[in-house]
């Protein structure tokens, strides 16, 4: 990727405060989604009883991001403006869905009027989510992309905490008010990130221009999402398909052992909603320690490895969880699962930016990140909760550890065919 011709020094500083404002803009939609993923499942228990209606429910975002995040991704990569690419739909989308958040306890007292609610929030907020991720790949170089995305998922992790939190002190006194934090804390980031960024001035961007300015590549300038996935499909190279597939996989057991965690501490541990609510603290603050080390470790001994061992550490939790189901057993677990589960989240998607093949489609391919863990976090709930419903919720976090196993076989497989390529791409 092309960079500015800025002395080491000063472009290391700009990556640094880069990857602050990006974790900020992260942080700003991330604070709404745990929390949704928290406490919206038992809104939804006051009106189902079904744990598979309850998992296909809290996957509705999700079927919604597999159509709306790339198509957001690649609308992105083509628009121009004086501010950039990427902050004109974040100025607008944040505050929307932060009213939109706002608005779902009090919609809660029918069960139609509680979907429609949660579908308005999911579609407004799905709109946003893969642009503001790409905002890091537009400033940062290829090398140094899993560090950053540390940083970004670590601002990520915080916002497990502060629902976690919010769970534990707010929730059982006043419901209505817990909604309301996650709100303002979007709106207090989204001012911030406005006021400082314009992604006019990225590398990415600067060579996105200059690649529309070449007369040989005009043809690629407008380059729709079905285009580049065909282009995908079509490559006798599969690596870019498996780690999509990879992404689905995981992405299910992820978005199964978050939306079903307070059902599961209440049905299997006899803990009350906010107690349960607040099983996942200790596991976010595991996941922030271990973060950074995951991606240092990654840029010294390949991202593919770092991805597999991550996830043999998840399903490690998850077994040892299962085993001992008392509530201190479950928080170890989901704290050993979490820590894990950062070698995966951090460099999936970085393997995916840097097998694109240009600066014009990292939102592009940001969305189709999206599209495998999107479709994952849809499908994975009801379907451990379909498995729940056969069995019982006791077994919940081991078939969460079977689903990833299978997720690890596919980033194998990857890995397997990666050996033969010589062509220096950071993976």
């Amino acid at each position: 990727m092309t960079t500015t011709a800025a002395t080491p020094r000063s472009q290391r500083s700009m990556e640094r405060r880069i990857t602050f404002l990006v974790a900020l803009a992260v942080f700003a939609q991330e604070s709404t989604w745990n929390f949704y993923d928290s406490q919206v499942p038992a809104l939804l228990r006051d009106h189902l009883a079904s744990a598979a209606l309850i998992g296909l429910c809290m996957g509705m975002d999700n079927l919604l991001g597999i159509f709306i995040q790339p198509w957001m991704g690649n609308r992105s990569d083509r628009t121009r403006t004086s501010w950039g690419r990427r902050m004109p739909y974040l100025v607008v989308g944040m505050p929307i869905a932060a009213l939109l958040f706002l608005l779902i306890p009090h919609a809660a007292g029918t069960l139609a009027t509680l979907l429609v609610v949660m579908f308005a929030y999911a579609l407004v907020a799905n709109s946003f989510k893969p642009i503001g991720e790409s905002l890091m790949p537009d400033f940062i170089a290829p090398e140094r992309r899993s560090r950053a995305n540390a940083a970004v998922k670590i601002a990520s992790a915080i916002t497990v905490i502060v629902a976690a939190l919010i769970s534990l002190l707010v929730v059982d006194d006043h419901p209505d008010l817990a909604f309301a934090i996650p709100s303002a804390l979007m709106l207090i980031s989204i001012a911030v990130l406005a006021a400082t960024v314009r992604d006019s001035r990225s590398p990415a961007y600067q060579q996105a221009l200059a690649e529309d300015a070449d007369p040989d590549r005009k043809d690629a300038a407008h380059v729709r999402v079905r285009e580049t996935l065909g282009e995908i499909v079509r490559d006798t190279d599969r690596s870019r398909l498996l780690i999509i597939f990879a992404i689905f996989l995981f992405g299910g057991a992820w978005a199964a052992s978050r939306s079903l965690v307070t059902p599961y501490g209440m049905e299997v541990l006899d803990l009350t909603r906010g107690q349960a609510g607040g099983l996942t603290l200790p596991a976010g603050i595991a996941y922030i320690i271990a973060a950074y080390p995951m991606a240092l470790i990654a840029e010294r001994i390949g991202r593919l490895k770092v991805m597999i061992i991550g996830m043999a550490i998840f399903a490690g939790g998850m077994i040892l969880a299962t085993v001992v189901q008392t509530p201190a057993g479950t928080v170890t677990g989901l704290c050993i699962g979490a820590a894990g589960a950062s070698g995966f989240m951090i460099n999936a998607v970085v393997v995916l930016w840097n097998l694109a093949p240009s600066a014009r489609v990292l939102g592009t391919y940001a969305g189709l990140h999206t599209v495998g863990w999107a479709t994952g976090g849809f499908l994975g709930p009801a379907m451990i909760g379909a498995v729940v419903d056969v069995t019982s919720w006791s077994w919940m976090l081991l078939d969460i550890a079977v689903l990833t196993a299978l997720a690890i076989l596919v980033v194998v497989k990857v890995q397997s065919a990666q050996r033969q390529r010589a062509d220096g791409r950071a993976l």
